[in-house]
């Protein structure tokens, strides 16, 4: 399954989503924190500054850096679930 095209469907085509989505559909976490974990490098996806290079600018999540943030996230649980099982 392509995590990109399922991300499209699910955000009609939108290529930048609001970091306010992208924290309630999948990080469960309030923006704020969202933001911290993020700029300190400890969730691994860029944020995007939308609009004038401002602090009040809008923020969002470009769709490709979600879906690889997703397969990353899949590919490391895969592989500590293998270990698990032992195989």
């Amino acid at each position: 399954m392509n995590t990109l095209f399922l991300l499209m469907a699910q955000y009609q085509g939108q290529a930048v989503i609001p970091i306010s989505q992208v924290c309630t559909d999948y990080m469960g976490l309030t923006v704020e924190k969202f933001k911290l974990k993020c700029f300190s490098g400890e969730i691994d996806i860029p944020i995007v500054r939308l609009g004038a290079e401002s602090q009040k600018a809008a923020l969002g999540v470009h769709l490709a850096d979600l879906a690889n943030y997703i397969d990353r996230q899949r590919k490391k649980a895969k592989s500590d679930h293998e270990k698990l099982m032992g195989r």
